[in-house]
């Protein structure tokens, strides 16, 4: 009997069990109006729509897409403009088919969202997978109570277009500052090969007012021979149709009327994906580099100058030192003496970038090898006077030549022997005077025949010269080099 009971029992509760699924079904899928709950004493009837209160109704009133959910998170309802927001077919929208739309980040912030707004409103940006149609959507949730059952209505606004803006306004900002940090001139055109956007350094080249005008009219560009028939127009177009332009030199008259020469490039501007805005032009200043270019040029070409003109001085050297000692041995020591008293006054213009060479440090470089301007020996005065590199080279090789005879014959041969180098007052501006006084050497007596030695001294100087004077009590030199 007891067994009986029981069965009975069971099958009443899954019959009332299956009744309550089908209500809740009918109710979820809109089958029905009210529901009528017995309770105490009376009955409480809960509209669910058909009425100016029904949830189902005041949604589908809504712009924005909206849904309701229970308190477990199953979608109760989701009105016509959620389902068309989605993408989806109406009617056939789910809970599952909506969590199917997020990834697994925006998934948990989607049931992070139900779970709260269950109890008070909350606020959340979610984003849909690319598949989806990568939309941004700003989710509201709120408390629902629909009857005896308590669940959230959440509201979904479609806020790509809102942050699509801002990027775009970020992206601006970005781009103005690029612009104003760039050292380079760099110009913006717009597919019409009009100017948008230029920054500080191409403001000073370009005309007054560039925005707006074309590339060609915004800046005065004269361009190569090689490449004479091109134009700012045409590298603005090119640009424009997909073809960069890389590395091609030309002169820009500024306002000012300078001119600067500067490389140009320029290269498609693509903005959204594949989509052609116009072109990007960068201007790099060449004025430093062309300027070292051409110096170097000078350099070469006076290098090449000097070159020949030492091997010129080299062999006169040789034939005219060979001309007059009587033996190989002699000719060796001062052929050699001379080419080192050049390579010792070459020395001296390459450590000062072959300028501003002085007097005294050709003399300094000549003595070295024999006594020191400090030695007390050797006497100097006004000879802190720059000469060009030709004078200088000069007065080495005729330096040496006194130099050798010094301590051959003259005042460097004894111990007591002095010499004394000075600048005399000249008696034009186009000539400056040097004399160089032996003193306490050996007796001087005059030679019976010119060597090459007195030949170079007299003849080093060009429209200069030099007078020897054979004093008894030393020797005299008085030298005239021409003024720069």
């Amino acid at each position: 009997m007891t067994s009986a009971v029981a069965e009975l029992s069971r099958t009443e509760l899954e019959a009332r069990l299956e009744e309550a699924e089908a209500t809740l079904r009918a109710i979820r899928d809109g089958e029905i109006d009210a529901v009528v709950v017995s309770g105490g004493d009376s009955e409480q009837v809960f509209t669910l729509e058909g009425t100016s209160q029904s949830y189902r109704t005041f949604m589908e009133t809504m712009d924005v897409g909206a849904a309701a959910f229970d308190a477990d998170g199953q979608m109760l309802y989701a009105n016509a403009a959620l389902c068309t927001l989605l993408s989806q077919p109406a009617d056939s929208l789910t809970g599952p088919v909506l969590i199917d739309l997020l990834d697994s980040v925006n998934q948990a912030k989607f049931r992070r969202l139900l779970a709260q707004a269950v109890q008070q409103r909350e606020s959340a940006e979610i984003h849909l997978r690319a598949e989806a149609g990568a939309r941004s959507l700003l989710l509201t949730g709120a408390p629902l109570d629909i009857g005896v059952v308590r669940g959230t209505a959440i509201t979904f606004t479609d806020i790509s277009e809102r942050e699509e803006a801002a990027a775009a306004r970020e992206s601006e900002r970005l781009a103005r500052a690029i612009l104003a940090s760039a050292n380079e001139a760099v110009i913006v055109c717009d597919r019409g090969g009009r100017v948008t956007h230029l920054n500080g350094a191409a403001i000073r080249i370009c005309a007054a007012s560039p925005i707006g005008r074309t590339f060609g009219e915004a800046i005065d560009l004269t361009f190569a021979e090689a490449t004479e028939l091109m134009s700012g127009a045409d590298i603005v177009a090119m640009a424009i149709s997909g073809m960069p332009v890389q590395g091609l030199e030309a002169a820009v008259r500024a306002p000012s009327a300078a001119i600067t020469d500067v490389m140009i490039s320029a290269a498609p501007l693509v903005v959204s994906g594949e989509r052609m805005q116009g072109c990007v032009v960068t201007l790099v200043d060449l004025s430093h580099r062309k300027a070292a270019e051409r110096r170097q040029a000078l350099l070469m070409g006076e290098l090449d100058h000097r070159v020949k003109n030492t091997l010129a001085m080299v062999l006169a050297i040789c034939a005219r030192t060979a001309a007059h000692e009587r033996t190989i041995e002699d000719f060796q020591k001062s052929f050699s003496g001379r080419l080192q008293a050049l390579a010792a006054t070459h020395t001296l213009l390459s450590n000062s970038s072959w300028e501003n060479l002085q007097i005294k440090d050709v003399l300094g470089a000549e003595l070295e090898p024999f006594a020191s301007l400090s030695s007390g020996r050797i006497m100097t005065e006004g000879l802190d006077i720059a000469v060009d590199a030709k004078i200088g080279v000069s007065l080495g090789l005729v330096f040496h030549e006194l130099v050798t005879n010094a301590v051959k014959y003259g005042a460097l041969s004894v111990p007591g022997g002095k010499i004394s180098v000075r600048r005399l007052e000249a008696s034009d501006d186009d000539t400056l005077s040097i004399e160089w006084q032996e003193q306490d050497g050996p007796l001087v007596t005059p030679p019976t025949s010119s060597g090459f030695g007195q030949t170079l001294i007299s003849r080093s100087l060009g429209s200069g010269g030099a007078k020897l004077d054979f004093r008894p009590t030393g020797l005299v030199c008085r030298i005239s080099v021409p003024r720069g």
